[in-house]
């Protein structure tokens, strides 16, 4: 094991190790690089696949200037246990064999980093923060010290090592009482940020450590408010079970979904930052994409399609293409006839029906039940016909005619189709389940003539996507992480569901931030329509990065848009800047911009956040004033900071500083006030450092409260 000189000053020790390290890191790179594989290659297929390999291992070794090689380091009292050994090794693919079977001297010195790093000798330089002999950095406490002696966590400013601080977790002279709260892990969180959504390695708590290295086999659901990291947590789950289950996972697949493009292009960079390049990232819409959709819904419209008993109403519009038969099928081979008759096609059509297998499915079984029926007769007179007399006669044309009178194609997209346009067809598949006023609701008013002429909506692509699985079964994931869940409805729920039938799910969310008519109620209800019933839920209470006063001011809206949930209690020591200005109407745009001015001055990024209508205004006001402003989903550089977001795609996005614009307009630019006291909730609660309020019209009542700057 690599353990640095013991003379000299501790910092200059660690500087070298990390140079080491790197060094270390750019010969593996090297050594991959120069690999020959013509000799190994059998064909050019083969020869692919491993030039493909090689690229991908090239680009997962790359060193990242300005991200720290090594964030922290444990020494242990005593060496690890084999469980823990052996457990990195198979989880690194067998890239480690220093771990398993060493004899370990007294404890071990361990630097704890994004990636695992090896010297030329094989030995550690640095161990992935996954391994099970990493899992101490983030549990262990002076009550609970899991065998360490030191944890040290290390401070960089620009990518250069520049601090370190140290718990001494097993000291017999320090009292087990309340830790100190870690300065580092505090300017940690309180960073700066400029471009995308960062990771959140060096600074996992324990309670989301226990969600990140939950296992495979069942489904999380994560509670958390906002600031409370539960983004940042699924997707190191996924970093995890793709260290902890990586041949496994890269048979199934994994995936990210989140609520929209610039959500997933915020995220984008965290995965690979871990070393992960291959997880697929898409929005629900993206899952369903099976029509190009070009239309809206009225909001009570959208509410019934996303309802669950639709299912249940596409179902038997399915099922209703199915008819019994009425005439035999005679089918010729040679000289003989066989002869099924119209009461025996019958039985085996409604044998089918019972097993309420896939339409697809079971009109694929049909000839071949037809075809052994023939084969009983030949048997009986004799006749000792194979599995190839019985595939030829499930091609016979009498057979193939009959499927496709008793059982039909069905085309997804034009059931669908049908179903709103015939108000009749709806009329017979939706009684009992759907009122007349919401068959009405839910009817176009002007019918399209074909699919590809129909004015498709969202919610119109996630009922057919819907029919489309019950013709033919979508394909499985071998995990999928769900985000910003609370504002899906019952039938979305149901579409990612079925991309992980077989698989595991990760769903995170906050109930209060929910923006969407349909809106979750309670995470049972959502787990269940996912088919995750069985899913553990957890909740996450402690703020890291929404400041103190914003959270406290936020939260005053929670008893009116989620009376049953915890408010996120803020652990940051910083309570951050906070200001209500009100302002005359003539001048509202004018505070508005002088507020993002003197933002700017600070370090960091600048989100101005206002109601979707406020936006054009607020563009050309900015424009004036010389303010280049990026949109959502634009990566922020240290010379563009400011992003106009409206109100509508602000969840999920975060900023050192926002201006947030008329929290009235917010409230009032959605169709009832509980769903716009919920978008200001988000909008509230986007800034890490510091936000200021602007406002000519008067503050919600539920603002208020206690509070003369109104």
């Amino acid at each position: 094991m690599s353990v640095p000189d013991s003379s000299g000053d501790p910092l200059s020790r660690e500087r070298a190790h990390l140079t080491h390290s790197r060094a270390a890191l750019r010969s593996m790179r090297e050594d991959v690089e120069s690999l020959d594989i013509r000799d190994v290659t059998a064909n050019w297929v083969n020869a692919e696949v491993l030039t493909r390999q090689i690229e991908e291992r090239v680009k997962a070794l790359a060193d990242l200037s300005h991200t720290p090689l090594f964030f922290g380091r444990l020494d242990y009292l005593h060496s690890p246990g084999a469980d823990r050994a052996e457990g990195a090794e198979e989880s690194e693919g067998r890239e480690a064999p220093f771990l398993q079977g060493r004899r370990w001297e007294t404890g071990g010195r361990f630097y704890i980093g994004r990636r695992h790093v090896h010297d030329a000798d094989g030995d550690p330089m640095v161990i992935d923060w996954r391994a099970p002999v990493s899992q101490p950095f983030y549990r262990a406490s002076k009550k609970n010290p899991l065998d360490i002696a030191l944890r040290r966590r290390f401070g960089y400013t620009a990518g250069d090592l520049t601090a370190y601080e140290d718990e001494h977790l097993s000291d017999p002279t320090d009292s087990p009482g309340a830790a100190a709260t870690s300065k580092l892990l505090q300017q940690e969180i309180e960073r700066p940020r400029v471009g995308p959504m960062r990771d959140i390695v060096a600074t996992i708590q324990p309670e989301q450590d226990e969600i990140v290295r939950s296992g495979l086999g069942g489904s999380v659901c994560v509670q958390g408010g906002p600031g409370t990291g539960k983004t940042a947590v699924g997707l190191h789950r996924v970093a995890y079970l793709l260290y902890a289950h990586r041949d496994r996972l890269a048979r199934t697949g994994t995936l990210v979904i989140g609520p929209n493009a610039s959500f997933l292009h915020y995220i984008e960079q965290v995965l690979p930052a871990l070393g992960e390049l291959e997880v697929k990232q898409a929005t629900v819409d993206d899952l369903v994409a099976h029509v190009e959709v070009r239309g809206t819904d009225e909001a009570a419209a959208a509410v019934v399609k996303g309802d669950a008993r639709m299912a249940e109403v596409l179902r038997r519009a399915v099922r209703s293409h199915v008819t019994m038969p009425v005439e035999p099928v005679v089918v010729v081979r040679g000289s003989r006839r066989w002869r099924v008759p119209a009461y025996e096609l019958e039985v085996i059509v409604r044998e089918l029906l019972d097993r309420d297998i896939r339409y697809g499915a079971a009109r694929e079984a049909l000839p071949q039940r037809i075809a052994h029926a023939v084969l009983v007769q030949m048997e009986r007179s004799g006749e000792a016909p194979d599995d190839r007399v019985q595939d030829a006669v499930a091609r016979n044309t009498a057979v193939k005619a009959a499927v496709k009178e008793v059982w039909p194609p069905v085309d997804p997209a034009k059931l669908v189709l049908r179903l709103l346009s015939d108000a009749d067809f709806l009329a017979t598949h939706a009684e009992g389940i759907l009122t007349e006023d919401e068959q009405k609701t839910i009817l176009w008013s002007k019918p399209a003539r074909s699919v590809k002429s129909a004015k498709w909506a969202a919610a119109d692509a996630v009922l057919i996507d819907e029919a489309t699985d019950l013709v033919q079964r979508t394909h499985s994931l071998g995990h999928v992480v769900l985000d910003e869940a609370q504002d899906l409805s019952p039938m979305q729920y149901r579409a990612v569901g079925r991309r992980c039938t077989t698989g595991s799910a990760t769903v995170l969310g906050d109930l209060a931030q929910g923006t969407t008519p349909w809106a979750t109620r309670s995470w049972e209800e959502a787990l269940t329509h996912l088919g995750k019933g069985d899913a553990v839920v957890e909740e996450l209470t402690a703020g890291f990065r929404v400041p103190t006063d914003v959270i406290t001011y936020a939260s005053r809206l929670l008893p009116h848009i989620a009376p049953g949930l915890t408010p996120v209690a803020s652990v940051r020591e910083n309570p951050g800047f906070f200001e209500v200005r009100p302002a005359t109407a003539d001048l509202a745009d004018t505070e508005v911009v002088a507020a993002c001015e003197e933002l700017l001055r600070n370090e960091g990024s600048v989100g101005l956040i206002a109601a979707d209508a406020r936006v054009p205004a607020l563009a050309e006001a900015l424009t004036a004033a010389g303010l280049t402003h990026l949109a959502p989903g634009e990566e922020t550089t240290l010379t563009t900071r400011l992003t106009l977001v409206p109100a509508s795609l602000a969840k999920g996005l975060e900023y050192d500083y926002v201006v947030l614009d008329e929290p009235r307009a917010v409230v009032d630019g959605e169709p009832d006030e509980r769903t716009g006291l919920r978008r200001l909730y988000v909008s509230l609660t986007r800034a890490v450092s510091g936000l200021i309020v602007t406002h000519a019209a008067p503050l919600p009542p539920q603002l208020s409260q206690d509070r003369s700057e109104s």
